[in-house]
């Protein structure tokens, strides 16, 4: 068996993105949200050959929680790579994605111009 080639020492081994995904760039972490936390449901640390090293560490993120945008951050991957590897974590059971609450809607101007009227009037 030949050894890897390596582009240089600091850089290591070169490996595209579209590997890391298997070609595909869509999966069911295309609507993760940006602020949607992400937890692990399982020790980080077993042995699972059905996940890659770049899954691993992601599990080892979500292990004490973290948004997608963080996980994205950390890995130092592509947004829509980490949610192709995200959704298949998923998919496996391996996350629990929360999320984001909602946020209520804003009044409308009548609502807040008779609030103000209101206290002018007190």
């Amino acid at each position: 068996m030949t050894e890897p080639t390596w582009i240089d020492e600091e850089a290591g081994q070169f490996v595209r993105l579209y590997a890391l995904t298997g070609g595909r760039t869509r999966s069911s972490g295309d609507n993760f949200d940006l602020i949607a936390m992400v937890t692990a449901t399982h020790d980080p640390t077993r042995d699972d050959s059905s996940i890659g090293p770049e899954q691993r560490r992601i599990l080892e993120i979500a292990d004490h929680g973290a948004s997608v945008a963080d996980i994205a951050s950390e890995v130092d991957l592509p947004l829509g790579v980490v949610r192709v590897l995200l959704g298949d974590l998923h998919d496996l059971g391996l996350i629990n994605v929360r999320s984001p609450v909602k946020v209520a809607p804003l009044p409308s101007e009548r609502i807040l111009k008779e609030v103000i009227n209101g206290l002018r009037a007190l």
